[in-house]
C-alpha cells in the first residue's frame, strides 16, 4: 500500500516568514499572538489584529493556518485568550494548539476546532483516546521513539479512535528544530533563576549557557568535554523521513517561530523535498547529504536523531549559539520595484558587492529569496562592483516592496 502523504506545518514568526514558508511548500504554518504563546519573548511581531491578514494570505494560497495557544494561563489571561479564540473562529483560522483545559473550553464554546499541544505530555494511547473526546489531532511528546509512535498510529487505525470531528484521530510529531532538556519542553530554570517563566513564553535560556563545574571537596573545576551538558544539539530526521512516514504519522511539524525567515524556507523546503522523494520512491542518501548540507546553512546547534531511534540522551552542542555553515550580512534596501517590466532598485547602504556574489532578499511580502547576480547593473551602468551609495537593479519576477533588504550571503566562520 502507497504511504499516506503527511501534512507539512511549518513555524511562522513573522510574514517574512509566512510567505517563506507558502513559497517553500508548506502544507499549513502555526503561528502565536501577543504574549499568550511560547514564542513570547522572542517574536512580538504578530498581533491579535493580523490574525485576518494570517488566514487570508493562508488559505489564498491553499495552506492551512492554526494559531498557539499552549502557556500556562493565570486567571488575568482568561480575557485576552477569550478574545483570541473568538478571533481565530471569526477570520477562519483552521485550528487552535493548546494544552491548558481553559482553552478547550473556550474552543468547545466557540465551535472551534483543537489540537492538543506537546506541553500536554501525551505519550500513550489511552491519553489520545481521552483527548479524542475534545479535539482532532494530538501534538505528541517528544520523547517517544518511532516504534512507540508506530503502536499509537496503528492503534488509532485498529480500534477506529475518532475525534470530534469524525475523522480518524491525527498524530503529529516534530520532526526538526531545537529541543529542551526538559520533559517535552516544561522547564523551570528561568523561572528560578530570572522569575520568567518558559512555560508563559519567557525563557531566558540557561541551558544554552557554559558552566563551570567544581569539586567541592578539592575545588578543582572540572571540563566536560568542553560541551555544554543542557544544551541538546537540535533535531533532525530528514535521514529517516522514509522510517516516520511508514510510523503512520500525520503531521510534520517543523519548530522555529524564533527563526529567521531563510531559516523557514530552507527547512520547509528541505522536508517538502524528502516528503515528496520518498511518496516518488526516489529517497536515497545522496538527497540527504544535500539536504543536510542546506539545513546546515542556516540556524542549528549540530543536528541529532533526538528520541525517535531511542538512543540515550547525550548529544549535546559544543557551541553556545548556531554552527550554520553560511550567514548574512546586510547590503542594501529596495527603494523602488517596477512591476511592468519587473525590475528592482536597491541603494547600497553597508559594504560592497561583486558580480555573482550570492545574496538573500527578505520582506514582509517576499519571504526568502537567494538570487545571484551575474552582471551587476550599477547606477545605470555595467559595472564590476557596487559600493555605498551606488543603487543596484535587477530582473525579479517577485513583487518586492520599499524597504525588502538585500543581504551578501558568506561563508560562517563558526
Amino acid at each position: 500500500m502507497k504511504p499516506q502523504r503527511p501534512e507539512l506545518l511549518a513555524p511562522v514568526g513573522s510574514f517574512e516568514s509566512l510567505h517563506a514558508a507558502i513559497r517553500a511548500g508548506a502544507d499549513s504554518i502555526y503561528f502565536g499572538v501577543e504574549q499568550l504563546n511560547m514564542r513570547t519573548k522572542s517574536i512580538p511581531t504578530i498581533t491579535v489584529d493580523d490574525i485576518e491578514e494570517v488566514a487570508v494570505t493562508c488559505h489564498t494560497h491553499g495552506v492551512k493556518a492554526y494559531l498557539t495557544l499552549n502557556t500556562v494561563l493565570y486567571d488575568y489571561d482568561m480575557q485576552l485568550a477569550n478574545k483570541i479564540v473568538k478571533e481565530c473562529k471569526s477570520k477562519g483560522i483552521d485550528g487552535v494548539i493548546a494544552s491548558d483545559f481553559a482553552v478547550f473550553e473556550m474552543c468547545r464554546q466557540a465551535g472551534m476546532p483543537l489540537h492538543i499541544s506537546t506541553q500536554a505530555n501525551v505519550s500513550n494511547l489511552e491519553s489520545v483516546m481521552f483527548f479524542a473526546q475534545m479535539a482532532d489531532v494530538v501534538v505528541l511528546a517528544r520523547e517517544l521513539t518511532i516504534k512507540q509512535v508506530a503502536h499509537i498510529t496503528s492503534e488509532i487505525i485498529r480500534r477506529d479512535i475518532r475525534g470530534v470531528s469524525g475523522e480518524l484521530m491525527k498524530i503529529e510529531t516534530f520532526v526538526h528544530g531545537a529541543l529542551c532538556m526538559a520533559v517535552s519542553g516544561k522547564c523551570y530554570l528561568s523561572l528560578h533563576e530570572k522569575n520568567a517563566s518558559a512555560n508563559r513564553g519567557a525563557c531566558v535560556q540557561n541551558c544554552r549557557r557554559p558552566y563551570e563545574v567544581t569539586d567541592l571537596e578539592t575545588g578543582n573545576q572540572l571540563l566536560i568535554d568542553n560541551e555544554y551538558i543542557m544544551s541538546p544539539k537540535d533535531l533532525c530526521t530528514i535521514a529517516f523521513t522514509d522510517e516516520l512516514i511508514e510510523a503512520g504519522i500525520d503531521v510534520f511539524k517543523i519548530e522555529g517561530r524564533s527563526k529567521s525567515a531563510e531559516y523557514v524556507y530552507a527547512t520547509v523546503s528541505c522536508y517538502r523535498a524528502a516528503i515528496d522523494a520518498v511518496l516518488e520512491g526516489t529517497f536515497d542518501e545522496d538527497k540527504v547529504r544535500y539536504w543536510l548540507t542546506e539545513l546546515d546553512k542556516v540556524y542549528n546547534r549540530g543536528f541529532w536523531d533526538g528520541y525517535f531511534m531511542g538512543k540515550k540522551l547525550g548529544e549535546w552542542t559544543k557551541n553556545p549559539g548556531s554552527i550554520a555553515t553560511e550567514k548574512k550580512i546586510y547590503l542594501a534596501k529596495c527603494t523602488k520595484y517596477y512591476p511592468k517590466i519587473k525590475i528592482a532598485e536597491f541603494l547600497i547602504e553597508n559594504g560592497s558587492l561583486k558580480a555573482d556574489e550570492p545574496l538573500l532578499v527578505l520582506g514582509r511580502n517576499t519571504g526568502s529569496d537567494k538570487v545571484r547576480l551575474m552582471e551587476l547593473m550599477v547606477n545605470g551602468q555595467i559595472s564590476n562592483q557596487a559600493n555605498r551609495g551606488d543603487k543596484i537593479t535587477f530582473p525579479t519576477d517577485q513583487p518586492l516592496r520599499t524597504g525588502d533588504k538585500l543581504y551578501k550571503l558568506v561563508t560562517s566562520d563558526v
